[in-house]
């Protein structure tokens, strides 16, 4: 993949920066990797042409959503995406989502600090209040992490997806500027220490 100098945002682990169109060939790959996708709402083979199509749709300017690449810091390596989207201005709120594709960075933080990162920038320059997350009950990883983010669950749809032959709930979580304030002041003392 493709190496680049631009740092939207960066921590100790990850930059943030925009999906380049070098990056879409990694992306096909996780999407056609059932160990990644079962996290994911997307379950059906992902061509190269559907990749290219989001790639378009995400690189549209646009006032209710965006997607990030999620870099390691030190290699510059593609590791996955992270996006706010549902964008409300009046209310100020939004969802976010992120995905980890490769899996030998799992379970070592870098997608909790993707998640700070985004919700500086989501608080502090886009001035919303509150960020919803979505996840599936099983999506333990998902569900820590978003709790070490200052993350809460408000609500259950109770089996609503269908995955591994059986029906999971739906949980939707939210972190509020407030409390994500807290956790931030903690999180902030070890970037780039």
């Amino acid at each position: 993949m493709e190496t680049t100098n631009i740092v939207f945002r960066k921590g100790n682990k990850v930059i943030l920066r925009p999906v380049l169109e070098s990056d879409i060939p990694q992306f096909q790959v996780w999407m056609n990797d059932p160990e990644v996708t079962q996290y994911l709402l997307t379950y059906m083979p992902m061509s190269l042409k559907e990749e290219h199509d989001w790639f378009e749709r995400i690189s549209q300017p646009t006032n209710n959503g965006l997607t990030l690449a999620i870099v390691d810091a030190k290699t510059n390596k593609l590791i996955g995406s992270i996006a706010i989207n549902k964008i409300s201005m009046r209310d100020g709120t939004a969802t976010t989502g992120t995905s980890i594709g490769d899996k030998s960075y799992w379970d070592k933080g870098y997608g909790t600090e993707a998640k700070m990162l985004l919700l500086e920038f989501a608080f502090h320059e886009m001035n919303l209040r509150k960020i919803c997350s979505e996840v599936t009950q099983y999506n333990k990883r998902s569900l820590m992490y978003a709790l070490k983010c200052g993350y809460k669950e408000e609500a259950r749809l109770l089996k609503q997806y269908y995955r591994k032959g059986k029906y999971w709930d739906k949980v939707i979580l939210a972190v509020y500027r407030n409390q994500w304030e807290r956790v931030w002041k903690k999180f902030s003392k070890t970037l780039n220490s």
